[in-house]
Protein backbone atom coordinates (compact mmCIF):
# COMPACT_ATOMS: atom_id res chain seq x y z
CA UNK A 1 0.00 0.00 0.00
CA UNK A 2 1.18 3.53 -0.77
CA UNK A 3 2.65 5.00 2.44
CA UNK A 4 0.93 8.35 2.11
CA UNK A 5 -2.40 6.59 1.72
CA UNK A 6 -1.80 4.55 4.86
CA UNK A 7 -0.87 7.69 6.78
CA UNK A 8 -4.05 9.41 5.60
CA UNK A 9 -6.23 6.55 6.81
CA UNK A 10 -4.42 6.33 10.13
CA UNK A 11 -4.85 10.06 10.80
CA UNK A 12 -8.15 10.96 9.13
CA UNK A 13 -9.73 7.74 7.93
CA UNK A 14 -12.45 7.56 10.55
CA UNK A 15 -13.67 11.02 9.58
CA UNK A 16 -14.09 9.73 6.03
CA UNK A 17 -15.71 6.53 7.24
CA UNK A 18 -18.27 8.46 9.29
CA UNK A 19 -19.64 9.96 6.07
CA UNK A 20 -19.46 6.63 4.22
CA UNK A 21 -21.07 4.33 6.77
CA UNK A 22 -23.97 3.27 4.57
CA UNK A 23 -23.14 0.10 2.58
CA UNK A 24 -24.36 1.44 -0.77
CA UNK A 25 -23.38 -1.82 -2.48
CA UNK A 26 -25.17 -4.04 0.00
CA UNK A 27 -27.17 -5.80 -2.73
CA UNK A 28 -23.99 -6.59 -4.69
CA UNK A 29 -22.29 -7.80 -1.53
CA UNK A 30 -25.15 -10.18 -0.80
CA UNK A 31 -25.08 -11.39 -4.41
CA UNK A 32 -21.35 -12.04 -4.07
CA UNK A 33 -21.94 -13.95 -0.82
CA UNK A 34 -24.50 -16.18 -2.52
CA UNK A 35 -21.86 -17.20 -5.07
CA UNK A 36 -19.33 -18.40 -2.49
CA UNK A 37 -19.35 -22.10 -1.71
CA UNK A 38 -21.15 -22.75 1.58
CA UNK A 39 -18.73 -22.89 4.49
CA UNK A 40 -15.81 -21.44 2.52
CA UNK A 41 -13.88 -18.47 3.87
CA UNK A 42 -14.47 -15.20 2.11
CA UNK A 43 -12.01 -12.27 2.21
CA UNK A 44 -12.86 -8.57 2.44
CA UNK A 45 -9.78 -6.81 1.05
CA UNK A 46 -9.40 -3.33 2.53
CA UNK A 47 -12.36 -3.83 4.84
CA UNK A 48 -11.98 -0.39 6.46
CA UNK A 49 -14.49 -0.03 9.27
CA UNK A 50 -16.23 -3.22 8.14
CA UNK A 51 -19.34 -1.77 6.53
CA UNK A 52 -19.63 -4.70 4.08
CA UNK A 53 -18.52 -7.53 6.38
CA UNK A 54 -22.04 -8.32 7.68
CA UNK A 55 -23.27 -8.91 4.11
CA UNK A 56 -20.48 -11.09 2.71
CA UNK A 57 -21.65 -14.26 4.44
CA UNK A 58 -19.85 -16.38 7.00
CA UNK A 59 -17.14 -17.25 7.69
CA UNK A 60 -15.41 -14.03 6.62
CA UNK A 61 -12.06 -12.35 7.22
CA UNK A 62 -11.61 -8.60 7.06
CA UNK A 63 -8.13 -7.47 5.99
CA UNK A 64 -6.81 -3.92 6.20
CA UNK A 65 -3.39 -2.32 6.57
CA UNK A 66 -4.66 0.54 8.76
CA UNK A 67 -4.78 -0.09 12.51
CA UNK A 68 -7.11 2.87 12.97
CA UNK A 69 -9.63 1.46 10.52
CA UNK A 70 -9.41 -2.02 12.04
CA UNK A 71 -9.98 -0.55 15.49
CA UNK A 72 -13.19 1.02 14.25
CA UNK A 73 -14.17 -2.24 12.55
CA UNK A 74 -13.80 -4.13 15.83
CA UNK A 75 -16.27 -1.73 17.45
CA UNK A 76 -18.76 -1.76 14.58
CA UNK A 77 -18.64 -5.47 13.73
CA UNK A 78 -18.10 -7.28 17.04
CA UNK A 79 -16.88 -10.83 16.63
CA UNK A 80 -15.50 -10.33 13.15
CA UNK A 81 -12.16 -11.90 12.27
CA UNK A 82 -9.86 -9.01 11.35
CA UNK A 83 -6.27 -9.13 10.10
CA UNK A 84 -3.78 -6.30 9.78
CA UNK A 85 -2.04 -6.86 6.45
CA UNK A 86 -1.31 -5.32 3.07
CA UNK A 87 -3.34 -6.32 0.01
CA UNK A 88 -0.05 -6.72 -1.87
CA UNK A 89 1.20 -9.44 0.54
CA UNK A 90 -1.72 -11.52 1.76
CA UNK A 91 -0.60 -13.63 4.77
CA UNK A 92 -2.50 -16.82 3.96
CA UNK A 93 -1.65 -20.05 2.20
CA UNK A 94 -2.67 -21.28 -1.24
CA UNK A 95 -6.35 -21.92 -1.79
CA UNK A 96 -7.36 -20.58 1.63
CA UNK A 97 -10.42 -18.64 0.46
CA UNK A 98 -13.59 -19.36 -1.46
CA UNK A 99 -14.15 -15.74 -2.52
CA UNK A 100 -12.76 -12.20 -2.34
CA UNK A 101 -14.44 -8.79 -2.20
CA UNK A 102 -12.55 -5.57 -3.01
CA UNK A 103 -14.59 -2.37 -2.92
CA UNK A 104 -12.52 0.73 -3.70
CA UNK A 105 -9.32 -0.76 -2.28
CA UNK A 106 -7.03 -1.75 -5.16
CA UNK A 107 -7.44 1.75 -6.61
CA UNK A 108 -4.86 2.86 -4.03
CA UNK A 109 -2.11 0.90 -5.82
CA UNK A 110 -0.01 2.30 -8.65
CA UNK A 111 -1.21 0.65 -11.87
CA UNK A 112 2.07 -1.18 -12.44
CA UNK A 113 1.72 -2.91 -9.04
CA UNK A 114 -1.81 -4.23 -9.53
CA UNK A 115 -0.79 -7.35 -11.53
CA UNK A 116 1.42 -8.68 -8.73
CA UNK A 117 -1.21 -7.89 -6.08
CA UNK A 118 -3.73 -9.91 -8.09
CA UNK A 119 -1.16 -12.70 -8.51
CA UNK A 120 -1.08 -12.96 -4.70
CA UNK A 121 -4.87 -12.93 -4.54
CA UNK A 122 -5.03 -15.68 -7.17
CA UNK A 123 -2.65 -17.69 -4.99
CA UNK A 124 -4.91 -17.63 -1.92
CA UNK A 125 -8.19 -18.27 -3.76
CA UNK A 126 -9.60 -21.67 -4.64
CA UNK A 127 -10.35 -22.55 -8.25
CA UNK A 128 -13.84 -21.29 -9.03
CA UNK A 129 -13.86 -18.65 -6.27
CA UNK A 130 -15.71 -15.42 -7.16
CA UNK A 131 -13.86 -12.11 -7.04
CA UNK A 132 -15.73 -8.80 -6.95
CA UNK A 133 -13.65 -5.73 -7.80
CA UNK A 134 -14.55 -2.04 -7.79
CA UNK A 135 -12.09 0.65 -8.89
CA UNK A 136 -11.95 4.19 -10.23
CA UNK A 137 -12.46 4.72 -13.96
CA UNK A 138 -10.25 7.21 -15.80
CA UNK A 139 -6.64 8.01 -16.53
CA UNK A 140 -5.74 9.84 -13.31
CA UNK A 141 -2.88 8.51 -11.18
CA UNK A 142 -1.36 10.30 -8.20
CA UNK A 143 -2.00 11.83 -4.76
CA UNK A 144 -3.79 15.05 -5.65
CA UNK A 145 -7.22 13.87 -6.77
CA UNK A 146 -9.62 16.78 -6.34
CA UNK A 147 -12.38 14.51 -5.07
CA UNK A 148 -10.23 13.04 -2.28
CA UNK A 149 -12.24 13.87 0.82
CA UNK A 150 -9.40 13.33 3.32
CA UNK A 151 -6.37 14.27 1.21
CA UNK A 152 -3.04 12.59 0.54
CA UNK A 153 -4.36 9.28 -0.74
CA UNK A 154 -2.98 7.66 -3.88
CA UNK A 155 -5.51 6.90 -6.61
CA UNK A 156 -5.14 5.11 -9.91
CA UNK A 157 -7.91 5.12 -12.49
CA UNK A 158 -8.35 2.45 -15.12
CA UNK A 159 -9.98 1.98 -18.48
CA UNK A 160 -12.23 -1.05 -18.81
CA UNK A 161 -10.00 -2.51 -21.53
CA UNK A 162 -6.76 -2.27 -19.57
CA UNK A 163 -8.33 -3.57 -16.37
CA UNK A 164 -9.75 -6.55 -18.27
CA UNK A 165 -6.27 -7.37 -19.61
CA UNK A 166 -4.74 -7.25 -16.13
CA UNK A 167 -7.49 -9.35 -14.53
CA UNK A 168 -7.32 -11.99 -17.27
CA UNK A 169 -3.53 -11.99 -17.03
CA UNK A 170 -3.87 -12.53 -13.29
CA UNK A 171 -5.67 -15.81 -13.91
CA UNK A 172 -9.33 -14.82 -13.65
CA UNK A 173 -12.25 -15.35 -16.01
CA UNK A 174 -14.42 -12.23 -16.15
CA UNK A 175 -18.13 -12.96 -15.84
CA UNK A 176 -19.86 -11.94 -19.06
CA UNK A 177 -21.57 -8.56 -18.78
CA UNK A 178 -20.14 -7.79 -15.35
CA UNK A 179 -17.50 -5.26 -16.47
CA UNK A 180 -19.44 -2.01 -16.15
CA UNK A 181 -18.92 1.71 -15.62
CA UNK A 182 -21.19 3.49 -13.15
CA UNK A 183 -20.31 7.15 -12.94
CA UNK A 184 -16.71 7.24 -11.71
CA UNK A 185 -16.75 3.57 -10.69
CA UNK A 186 -15.47 0.60 -12.69
CA UNK A 187 -16.77 -2.78 -11.55
CA UNK A 188 -16.43 -6.41 -12.50
CA UNK A 189 -17.11 -9.90 -11.20
CA UNK A 190 -14.59 -12.62 -12.04
CA UNK A 191 -13.86 -16.24 -11.16
CA UNK A 192 -10.49 -17.65 -10.17
CA UNK A 193 -9.52 -19.90 -13.07
CA UNK A 194 -7.47 -23.10 -13.05
CA UNK A 195 -4.49 -21.42 -14.64
CA UNK A 196 -1.37 -19.41 -13.83
CA UNK A 197 -1.31 -15.74 -12.90
CA UNK A 198 1.19 -13.40 -14.53
CA UNK A 199 4.16 -12.25 -12.50
CA UNK A 200 4.87 -8.91 -14.15
CA UNK A 201 5.73 -5.37 -13.15
CA UNK A 202 7.80 -2.31 -13.93
CA UNK A 203 11.52 -2.56 -14.72
CA UNK A 204 11.56 -6.08 -16.15
CA UNK A 205 14.80 -6.91 -17.94
CA UNK A 206 13.18 -9.97 -19.48
CA UNK A 207 9.56 -11.03 -19.91
CA UNK A 208 9.20 -14.77 -20.56
CA UNK A 209 6.09 -15.73 -22.50
CA UNK A 210 5.03 -19.36 -22.66
CA UNK A 211 2.51 -20.97 -24.99
CA UNK A 212 -0.08 -21.74 -22.30
CA UNK A 213 0.01 -23.33 -18.84
CA UNK A 214 0.04 -27.08 -18.46
CA UNK A 215 -2.62 -28.33 -16.04
CA UNK A 216 0.14 -29.61 -13.75
CA UNK A 217 1.78 -26.15 -13.66
CA UNK A 218 -1.58 -24.45 -13.04
CA UNK A 219 -2.24 -26.74 -10.09
CA UNK A 220 1.16 -26.19 -8.44
CA UNK A 221 1.16 -22.46 -9.24
CA UNK A 222 4.49 -22.38 -11.07
CA UNK A 223 5.08 -22.06 -14.79
CA UNK A 224 7.13 -24.91 -16.26
CA UNK A 225 6.58 -26.61 -12.92
CA UNK A 226 6.67 -30.26 -14.00
CA UNK A 227 9.96 -31.91 -12.92
CA UNK A 228 10.73 -32.99 -16.49
CA UNK A 229 10.47 -29.47 -17.89
CA UNK A 230 13.90 -27.93 -18.41
CA UNK A 231 13.03 -24.23 -18.24
CA UNK A 232 14.14 -23.70 -14.63
CA UNK A 233 17.33 -25.81 -14.93
CA UNK A 234 18.22 -23.80 -18.04
CA UNK A 235 17.36 -20.47 -16.38
CA UNK A 236 19.52 -21.35 -13.37
CA UNK A 237 22.47 -22.30 -15.57
CA UNK A 238 21.98 -19.15 -17.65
CA UNK A 239 22.09 -17.19 -14.36
CA UNK A 240 18.95 -15.23 -15.04
CA UNK A 241 17.46 -16.61 -11.80
CA UNK A 242 18.97 -18.02 -8.62
CA UNK A 243 16.03 -19.95 -7.12
CA UNK A 244 14.39 -22.97 -8.71
CA UNK A 245 10.69 -22.72 -9.58
CA UNK A 246 10.17 -19.41 -7.80
CA UNK A 247 8.48 -16.91 -10.15
CA UNK A 248 8.08 -14.27 -7.44
CA UNK A 249 11.80 -14.24 -6.65
CA UNK A 250 12.53 -14.26 -10.39
CA UNK A 251 10.53 -11.04 -10.79
CA UNK A 252 11.38 -9.19 -7.58
CA UNK A 253 15.00 -10.31 -7.33
CA UNK A 254 16.03 -10.62 -10.97
CA UNK A 255 13.57 -8.68 -13.12
CA UNK A 256 12.30 -11.75 -14.98
CA UNK A 257 8.55 -11.64 -15.50
CA UNK A 258 6.35 -14.47 -16.74
CA UNK A 259 3.16 -14.66 -18.79
CA UNK A 260 1.58 -16.85 -21.48
CA UNK A 261 0.08 -16.42 -24.94
CA UNK A 262 -3.07 -18.22 -23.80
CA UNK A 263 -4.25 -18.44 -20.20
CA UNK A 264 -6.35 -21.59 -20.62
CA UNK A 265 -4.53 -24.56 -19.11
CA UNK A 266 -4.39 -27.76 -21.16
CA UNK A 267 -2.64 -31.11 -21.05
CA UNK A 268 -0.69 -30.31 -24.22
CA UNK A 269 -0.13 -27.17 -26.30
CA UNK A 270 -1.69 -28.98 -29.26
CA UNK A 271 -5.11 -28.28 -27.71
CA UNK A 272 -4.70 -24.50 -28.19
CA UNK A 273 -6.37 -23.05 -31.30
CA UNK A 274 -4.93 -20.53 -33.73
CA UNK A 275 -7.70 -18.10 -32.78
CA UNK A 276 -6.67 -18.34 -29.12
CA UNK A 277 -3.03 -17.67 -30.02
CA UNK A 278 -3.95 -14.57 -31.99
CA UNK A 279 -6.24 -13.22 -29.30
CA UNK A 280 -3.62 -13.93 -26.66
CA UNK A 281 -0.91 -12.23 -28.66
CA UNK A 282 -2.97 -9.04 -28.60
CA UNK A 283 -3.06 -9.10 -24.80
CA UNK A 284 0.69 -9.79 -24.56
CA UNK A 285 1.40 -7.02 -27.04
CA UNK A 286 -0.60 -4.53 -24.96
CA UNK A 287 1.18 -5.75 -21.81
CA UNK A 288 4.57 -5.16 -23.41
CA UNK A 289 3.58 -1.72 -24.67
CA UNK A 290 2.47 -0.80 -21.14
CA UNK A 291 5.30 -2.18 -18.98
CA UNK A 292 8.14 -1.95 -21.56
CA UNK A 293 10.39 -4.87 -20.59
CA UNK A 294 13.91 -4.72 -21.98
CA UNK A 295 13.16 -7.84 -24.05
CA UNK A 296 10.56 -10.57 -24.46
CA UNK A 297 11.44 -14.25 -24.81
CA UNK A 298 8.79 -16.55 -26.32
CA UNK A 299 9.36 -20.12 -25.14
CA UNK A 300 8.12 -22.54 -27.78
CA UNK A 301 7.79 -21.68 -31.44
CA UNK A 302 4.17 -22.73 -31.87
CA UNK A 303 2.60 -19.60 -30.38
CA UNK A 304 4.71 -17.13 -32.34
CA UNK A 305 4.29 -19.10 -35.56
CA UNK A 306 0.52 -19.31 -35.13
CA UNK A 307 0.02 -15.64 -34.23
CA UNK A 308 2.82 -13.78 -36.02
CA UNK A 309 5.09 -15.59 -38.49
CA UNK A 310 4.50 -19.23 -39.57
CA UNK A 311 8.11 -19.46 -40.83
CA UNK A 312 9.80 -17.99 -37.76
CA UNK A 313 13.11 -19.57 -36.73
CA UNK A 314 14.64 -19.48 -33.24
CA UNK A 315 16.41 -16.23 -32.40
CA UNK A 316 15.66 -12.52 -32.52
CA UNK A 317 12.59 -11.63 -34.57
CA UNK A 318 12.95 -8.77 -37.05
CA UNK A 319 9.85 -6.79 -36.03
CA UNK A 320 9.97 -7.39 -32.28
CA UNK A 321 6.78 -6.78 -30.29
CA UNK A 322 5.28 -3.41 -29.35
CA UNK A 323 8.63 -1.71 -29.95
CA UNK A 324 10.63 -4.12 -27.78
CA UNK A 325 13.06 -6.87 -28.91
CA UNK A 326 11.46 -10.31 -29.24
CA UNK A 327 13.33 -13.60 -29.06
CA UNK A 328 11.82 -16.99 -29.93
CA UNK A 329 13.32 -20.21 -28.59
CA UNK A 330 12.44 -23.92 -28.68
CA UNK A 331 10.12 -25.49 -26.13
CA UNK A 332 11.72 -26.52 -22.83
CA UNK A 333 9.28 -29.40 -22.41
CA UNK A 334 10.75 -32.81 -21.78
CA UNK A 335 8.87 -33.92 -24.91
CA UNK A 336 11.26 -31.75 -26.95
CA UNK A 337 14.22 -34.07 -26.35
CA UNK A 338 15.89 -33.13 -29.63
CA UNK A 339 16.89 -29.76 -28.14
CA UNK A 340 19.64 -30.36 -25.55
CA UNK A 341 19.77 -28.47 -22.26
CA UNK A 342 22.95 -26.62 -23.26
CA UNK A 343 21.16 -25.19 -26.28
CA UNK A 344 18.24 -24.02 -24.14
CA UNK A 345 20.72 -22.32 -21.79
CA UNK A 346 22.30 -20.50 -24.73
CA UNK A 347 18.91 -19.30 -25.94
CA UNK A 348 17.97 -17.88 -22.53
CA UNK A 349 21.35 -16.16 -22.19
CA UNK A 350 20.88 -14.55 -25.59
CA UNK A 351 17.34 -13.41 -24.81
CA UNK A 352 18.45 -11.87 -21.51
CA UNK A 353 21.12 -9.77 -23.23
CA UNK A 354 19.44 -7.96 -26.13
CA UNK A 355 21.96 -6.23 -28.34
Amino acid sequence: MHRGTLAAYEQRGQLWAASHAVPVRRREAESFAAGVQEGALRLDLGCGTGRYLPFLGRPAVGLDVSRAMLSAAREQTPGSVLVEADIEWIPFGRHSFGGAWSSMTHLHLPRERLPLALWDLHRVLRVGAPFDLQLLVGDYEGTALAEDAIGGRYFAGWSAEQLADVVVGAGFDIVAGSLTVDGSDLRLRAVRARTLADTVGAGMRLLVCGVNPAIYSADVGVGYGRPGNRFWPAALRARIVTRDRDPLDALVGHGMGMTDFVKRATRTAAEVTTAEYRQGFGRVERLVRWLEPAAVCFVGLSGWRAAVDPRAAPGWQPDGIAGRPAYVMPSTSGLNARTPLDELVDHLRAAAAPG
